[in-house]
């Protein structure tokens, strides 16, 4: 494993230092009036007949900005000379990309060149939890869109879920993360489902011994089990948040506290004093501040490693550069 780990730590230089102070509220008010909107009304299209998609679409933006910083990168197709950020396997299994391009396909049409997909991507990620009842968090706008997209970076540096609490706090820190981010941002997993592949190890093999996870809680992986029948099950998706997996609410950290987090990442949340305070203060209060830190969390995350003024691009469609 030394050679990941190298490129791990030799790969977290590569987030440029943040031009946050290039973004602001209503950037867009001069150059295209009414390009909020725009957007949010897209978002609402798709997310009033698929609800379900609010879950990608947040999981999209974290994945575009954990790797060079919130550039749209994410949106890159591979091309004949290079792998991009998309195929690598954590994000093989995104979904959502034609809200994002059916936003940049009206925008183009009413101001041609001026919004950023990166701009957009953060835009659709917070309309579409905000659609669904989740918290709403203010976007100030004015990212430019990276040219760059790798695979390799997106394969080492996304937070795996079979991460440690050592391994995500330092993730987390590289761009800029607290252990506070953290553990409210693992919050995203209160929607969504996941395939059985990303911990199948933890209920089937979890020390190469055929044994399960000893901190899960036995009568969730036997649930687990009937669902995923093998360790080889790559097809089969189960909800994150069983019963509640399309309501954003705080009923995750119950979940975690009661060792019935689906991924390693979620259960070592439990292995850090203030991650396990954290999720014990929710649990035991129903959410009562998660909506609050969960939008304060996700403008600090919207920030990272931005490209601003002259640097990078505004692409024409987002799956190229231009």
């Amino acid at each position: 494993m030394a050679f990941p780990r190298l490129i791990f730590f030799l790969m977290l230089a590569i987030i440029p230092i943040c031009n946050a102070q290039g973004l602001k509220l209503g950037y867009y008010e001069k150059t295209c009036p009414g390009a909020e909107a725009i957007v949010e009304k897209t978002t609402s299209h798709y997310i009033s007949r698929a609800p379900t998609l609010a879950a990608p679409l947040l999981r999209m933006h974290f994945h575009d900005c954990f790797i060079r910083g919130c550039d749209g990168s994410v949106l890159l197709n591979s091309t004949k000379n290079n792998l991009a950020e998309i195929d690598a396997i954590p994000n093989q299994s995104l979904r959502g990309f034609q809200v994002i391009e059916a936003a940049k396909s009206e925008l183009e049409q009413k101001c041609p060149g001026v919004v950023s997909c990166a701009d957009i991507l953060a835009l659709v990620a917070r309309d579409a939890i905000s659609l669904i009842k989740g918290p709403y968090w203010n976007v100030p706008l004015g990212r430019r869109d990276g040219k760059v997209s790798i695979m390799l970076e997106a394969l080492f540096n996304l937070p795996p879920p079979f991460a440690n609490i050592t391994t995500l706090k330092a993730q987390f820190a590289s761009v800029g993360l607290n252990a506070k981010d953290l553990v409210v941002l693992s919050g995203g997993h209160t929607i969504g489902n996941s395939h059985c592949s990303s911990f199948t190890s933890r209920i089937y093999n979890f020390t190469g011994k055929g044994d399960t996870d000893p901190t899960m809680d036995a009568n969730y992986v036997a649930r687990l089990k009937s669902k995923c029948t093998s360790i080889n099950d790559v097809k089969t998706i189960v909800e994150m948040d069983p019963g509640s997996f399309k309501i954003f609410d705080g009923s995750y950290y119950s979940l975690v506290e009661k060792r019935r987090g689906l991924f390693q990442s979620d259960a070592a949340l439990l292995d850090d004093n203030e991650t396990k305070a954290y999720v014990k203060l929710q649990a035991m209060s129903h959410g009562s501040t998660f909506f609050k830190d969960f939008a304060e969390s996700m403008e600090k995350m919207g920030r990272i490693g931005v490209l601003t003024g002259k640097a990078g691009e505004i692409r024409k469609r987002c799956s190229f550069i231009n």
